[in-house]
């Protein structure tokens, strides 16, 4: 009956797994999840403890030597002795394999949730939709016209054809004559005083929407960070420590903006590409 109860306890925790594998494999239900990993660790559970308490030594036992002697009936008692040990050892191998299967099925089972974490990303933090050529463009998929740009506007650009990449959004501004300094070897990313920067804010990721033209800033209303613009975005307050990314611009032969390749350092946050090209 001791033996019956662990192992039931045992093939609980083991059906259970199962069942939690089989319901997240198939799409996941929160509730039936929990329900099911209870009861697999609380079968485990249960059945270690009936096993300590009724089937391990719970000592301490001291017999005294007697004198050995050679008999019959002593050694009909050491047979038995002998024979009831033998069926121990093989009831304790079944629940040692019962025990076995359901730490198994257990540990199959939390492998899925990794499974969640899906491919790795490998360059994709690095790089965005921008590429040589492609055109500026609106959210509505407008194309940007260089010539038709006034002093001060601002615009939230994508790559054409890349409306949806959200990694990829950045924000236009028609600096006035004299405002920008371009820093060394970007002179000419700017075509008619036109700049671009990345609109994921590089402190925690959040949209750099907000450009105040009387002291050309770009601001983050999220966190507060403060960009300046005629500095390459430089951040001069919040908690943001590294500029924006920009994007190098050009126009084309019928005066449309287009870029000339994709931003130079990873946009966005800064914790995860440490070491990585700035």
């Amino acid at each position: 009956m001791q033996a019956a109860a662990i192992a039931w306890s045992f093939i609980l925790s083991f059906a259970a797994s199962a069942t939690l594998a089989t319901v997240y494999a198939l799409g996941g239900q929160p509730q039936i999840e929990a329900a099911m990993l209870f009861v697999a660790l609380g079968g485990l559970a249960a059945g270690l403890v009936l096993w300590s308490q009724r089937l391990m030594p719970q000592g301490p036992d001291v017999e005294s030597r007697a004198v050995l002697l050679d008999e019959p009936e002593e050694r009909d008692e050491a047979e038995a002795s002998f024979e009831a040990g033998v069926e121990e050892i093989g009831r304790r191998k079944f629940l040692g394999r019962l025990l076995g299967a359901a730490v198994a099925a257990l540990g199959f089972t939390f492998l899925f949730p990794i499974r969640s974490f899906g491919t790795r990303p490998g360059v994709s933090l690095y790089t965005t939709s921008w590429r040589e050529g492609l055109r500026a463009v609106q959210p509505d998929g407008t194309p940007i016209v260089a010539a038709a740009l006034t002093d001060n506007e601002v615009l939230t650009i994508f790559p054409e054809g890349h409306t949806d990449a959200a990694d990829s959004v950045a924000i236009l501004i028609k600096m006035p004559q004299g405002t920008f300094a371009p820093l060394p070897g970007r002179e000419s990313w700017s075509p008619q005083n036109i700049v671009a920067f990345s609109k994921v804010c590089t402190h925690a990721g959040c949209p750099v929407g907000l450009y105040q033209a009387a002291s050309a800033e770009l601001l983050c209303p999220c966190h507060q960070s403060v960009f300046r613009v005629p500095e390459a975005a430089k951040p001069i307050s919040g908690p943001a420590t590294r500029p924006l990314p920009q994007l190098p611009l050009a126009v084309d032969a019928d005066g449309y903006v287009v870029a000339q390749g994709d931003f130079p350092s990873p946009i966005g946050p800064g914790f995860w590409h440490i070491g990585k090209k700035q």
